[in-house]
């Protein structure tokens, strides 16, 4: 399966154990820098090349949430589908990413279960691996997909046509705004998660 397939296919077509590898992402000096810098996160095995020398691992390696959110990235979550990231879990970083590494990730669909009539709750395993194919770190994820690639309100969801669509029922609103608290409720299938 390539990647985009993924979420171009309708959710019932996805069965578990679907699988699909990502494009590759090259990591470079600059990528370590400015993860440093919006993060805060300076720890010398990542941005003093002399201290990193002398380290365990012989020079300075990427940062693993740097890693992490990168393989998020690579992943095609295409907003038409993907409604949000509801988890990610069980993170294992298993070697080090250096300079001139190239990542890419290998995904499996470990299951979908309806949240509600639009949405489903698709858990993937993610591998990310390196350029020798070597696992580099371990993840799960788990997203809120709809059902139909189609967005809510748009002709074709669900099979609908436009004379069909409903309108939305009226919610109560505060200061005419529907409550945040509701729309998280309601997209979530009103299981709690705050």
């Amino acid at each position: 399966m390539n990647a985009t397939a993924l979420l171009n296919a309708e959710l019932d077509e996805l069965t578990d154990g679907a699988e699909f590898t990502t494009r590759g992402r090259t990591i470079t000096e600059g990528d370590l820098t400015s993860f440093s810098a919006l993060t805060g996160d300076w720890h010398p095995q990542h941005c003093d090349a002399e201290w990193a020398a002398h380290s365990r691992f012989e020079g300075r390696v990427a940062h693993g949430m740097l890693v992490l959110s990168y393989a998020v990235g690579l992943m095609p979550f295409d907003p038409e589908r993907v409604v949000a990231l509801r988890g990610l879990e069980s993170a294992t970083f298993k070697r080090p990413v250096a300079i001139g590494d190239t990542i890419r990730v290998k995904c499996r669909v470990e299951s979908t279960r309806p949240l509600d009539d639009e949405t489903a709750l698709m858990t993937l395993a993610l591998r990310v691996v390196n350029q020798n194919a070597r696992a580099v770190a371990l993840a799960r994820v788990q997203a809120v997909c709809r059902q139909s690639a189609d967005p809510p309100g748009h002709p074709e969801a669900n099979g609908a046509s436009t004379a069909r669509a409903q309108p939305a029922p009226d919610r109560a609103t505060e200061g005419g705004v529907a409550s945040w608290v509701d729309d998280v409720s309601s997209l979530y299938g009103g299981e709690a998660f705050l």
